[in-house]
C-alpha cells in the first residue's frame, strides 16, 4: 500500500464526509465564491465541519451519563473592509451553499466587471497529529472500565477521600476550508480528556481537589501511570486543601508554579495581544510595537505547532498554516496574534490564528499554546528568595479588562511562605494586578518551564476552543493579595 502526504489525505478525509455524500466536488465550491466575488469583496471563504463528539461521567461509583452526538454544516463568509457577512446553514447541498453566498455578498456593491475565477491551490500545512477517529480507539465497555479504574485509584490513595467524580470526553473534527483566492484546505483533528476531582473529608471538613489531561491523540494514550498520575494531583490538591488556613492579603511577592499557572499569563497578557483589539486600538498593549513590555529576560511565545497538544492545528480555521510567533522577546514586544482580516487591516502577514468554535461562527484571533520561555533560576532558589509573600502552583477561575489590562484570579492551591520557607497552605487568596504592569514586576524567572496537561478552553465573545498554557516558576514583586484572614 502507498501512502499518501498527509496533507492530501486529510483533504480526501474531508471531501469523503463533508462533499462527496451531498453531490458536491470544488467545482461547485468555485461557483459559489464566484457568486460572492461578483460584488466588491476583500475576502471570501467558506468553511465546512464535520463533528463527532462522546462524553461520559462517573459519579458514586456509577456511570451516570454518556452523550454521543454528531454535527456538520457550512459557514460563508464574505469580508469587505472592516465589515463581515456571514451566513451558515446545516444543510449541506448546492442550493443552500449558493443562497449563502448570494446572501452575504449583499455586503458590498456589485463589481460590474467580469469575475476571475482562481486556480484550485492546495494550502500548505503542518502533520503535528495523527488523523485518527478517538471514540473508535476503545470501546464502550473499555471507556466505562477506564473511569471505573481512576475512581478506584483515587479511593486507594487515601481513606479521606469521601467522593470521586471522573470523566472521559473524545472528538473527532474534519475542517475544509475553501478561500477566494482559490486556496483549499482540510485538518483532522482528534481531541481527549480526562478529568477526575475528588472532595475529602476530615473532621467535619470537606475539600476538592482536581486533576486531568488530554490533548490530540487517541484514547489509548491513558494508560493506569497516566491515570495514576492525574490521581496523584486531584487526592494531594484536596488533602493539601484540608490543612489551609485563610490567605493574608496585601501587596507582597507572589512566585507562581510551573504549567497550568500559565493561566494567568494567557488570561492577563495573551488577550491583549491578539490582534482585534490592537487594530482597534481597545487593548494595553496597542501602538507598542518594538517597546519594552516587560522586564528582561520575558519572552512570550503562542506556538501552534507543537505535537499532539490540545492547542495546536495543522492549519487554522482560516486554512492558514499554524506557526511559532513570539510575541515579547526579552521583554519587547515584537508582534500580535493574527487572523486574516485583522492582518490585511494591519498591514502585516496572518500568523495562523484564526479560530471559530464551529461553522457557524466567524473566525477571530485567538490563542493557541500560549508560554513563557525559561530562564536561569532554579524554583527552590526563587521560592526561597521569598521574604514573606505566597507561592501560588495552581489557579481556579479568573478575569481580565483587555483595555486597562487589569486581572483578578483566584488560587485554588497555594501556600504561605516566610524566610524563604513555606509556613502552611492556605485558601481564599486572589491575585490582583495589571498585566501589562504584573510583566515589568518580573523579578526572578526559573529553568522548569512546563505546559499545562492538556485542559484548558478558553472563552471570547461567546466563542469556546481548546487552548494550552504554560511558564516556568516566576517572581512577581508587588502584587496584590485580596484573602479571608
Amino acid at each position: 500500500m502507498i501512502a499518501r502526504e498527509p496533507t492530501i489525505e486529510r483533504l480526501a478525509t474531508a471531501r469523503a464526509l463533508l462533499l462527496e455524500p451531498f453531490g458536491l466536488d470544488e467545482t461547485h465550491l468555485i461557483r459559489a465564491l464566484a457568486e460572492i466575488r461578483a460584488h466588491k469583496v476583500d475576502d471570501a471563504d467558506l468553511y465546512f465541519q464535520y463533528t463527532r463528539s462522546e462524553g461520559w461521567s462517573l459519579e458514586e461509583g456509577i456511570v451516570k451519563t454518556g452523550s454521543f452526538s454528531i454535527d456538520q454544516g457550512v459557514g460563508v463568509r464574505a469580508v469587505s473592509g472592516e465589515k463581515t457577512a456571514f451566513a451558515y446553514s446545516d444543510d449541506i447541498s448546492e442550493a443552500s451553499l449558493l443562497d449563502a453566498a448570494r446572501t452575504v455578498r449583499s455586503i458590498a456593491a456589485v463589481n460590474g466587471g467580469r469575475v476571475k475565477v482562481a486556480t484550485p491551490k492546495v494550502a500548505g500545512s503542518r502533520s503535528l497529529y495523527n488523523g485518527l477517529d478517538p471514540i473508535a480507539s476503545l470501546d464502550s465497555t473499555a471507556k466505562v472500565e477506564l473511569l471505573g479504574r481512576v475512581e478506584q485509584m483515587a479511593r486507594a490513595k487515601d481513606p479521606r477521600v469521601a467522593q470521586v467524580m471522573a470523566g472521559l470526553a473524545a472528538e473527532f473534527d474534519v475542517v475544509l476550508v475553501a478561500r477566494a483566492d482559490g486556496t483549499m484546505a482540510a485538518d483532522v483533528r482528534p481531541l481527549v480528556r480526562v478529568s477526575v476531582t475528588v472532595i475529602a473529608e476530615q473532621n467535619g471538613r470537606r475539600e476538592m481537589g482536581s486533576g486531568g489531561g488530554g490533548g490530540r491523540f487517541g484514547l489509548a494514550y491513558f494508560t493506569d501511570a497516566q491515570l495514576q498520575s492525574y490521581v496523584d494531583d486531584a487526592v494531594a490538591a484536596a488533602l493539601t486543601n484540608l490543612e489551609a488556613r485563610p490567605a493574608p492579603a496585601g501587596e507582597m511577592t507572589v512566585v507562581l508554579g510551573p504549567g497550568w499557572p500559565g493561566i494567568l499569563l494567557h488570561e492577563a497578557v495573551g488577550h491583549g495581544l491578539e490582534g482585534d483589539f490592537n487594530r482597534k486600538g481597545s487593548s494595553a498593549f496597542s501602538g507598542k510595537i518594538g517597546q519594552r513590555v516587560a522586564a528582561k529576560g520575558v519572552t512570550v511565545l503562542d506556538d501552534g505547532t507543537i505535537a499532539d497538544r490540545r492547542g495546536s492545528l495543522n492549519v487554522d480555521d482560516e486554512g492558514n498554516p499554524s506557526q511559532r510567533n513570539v510575541l515579547i522577546e526579552d521583554g519587547i514586544l515584537r508582534g500580535y496574534i493574527q487572523d486574516s482580516m485583522n492582518a490585511r487591516l494591519m498591514g502585516v502577514k496572518p500568523t495562523g490564528n484564526g479560530r471559530r468554535e464551529s461553522y457557524a461562527h466567524i473566525p477571530m484571533p485567538r490563542m493557541t499554546n500560549t508560554y513563557m520561555l525559561a530562564g536561569g533560576r532554579a524554583p527552590d532558589e526563587i521560592v526561597a528568595s521569598i521574604k514573606k509573600g505566597l507561592y501560588a502552583t495552581n489557579f481556579g477561575g479568573g478575569q481580565v479588562d483587555i483595555t486597562s489590562g487589569k486581572f483578578v484570579f483566584s488560587a485554588s492551591e497555594a501556600y504561605w511562605v516566610e524566610n524563604g520557607k513555606i509556613q502552611y497552605p492556605v485558601k481564599g487568596a486572589t491575585i490582583v494586578g495589571n498585566g501589562p504592569d504584573a510583566l515589568t514586576r518580573i523579578s526572578m524567572i526559573g529553568n522548569d518551564m512546563k505546559l499545562d496537561s492538556g485542559v484548558g478552553t478558553c472563552g471570547k465573545e461567546g466563542q469556546s476552543v481548546p487552548v494550552g498554557v504554560g511558564q516556568p516558576t516566576l517572581r512577581i514583586d508587588g502584587l496584590t493579595v485580596g484573602g479571608t484572614a
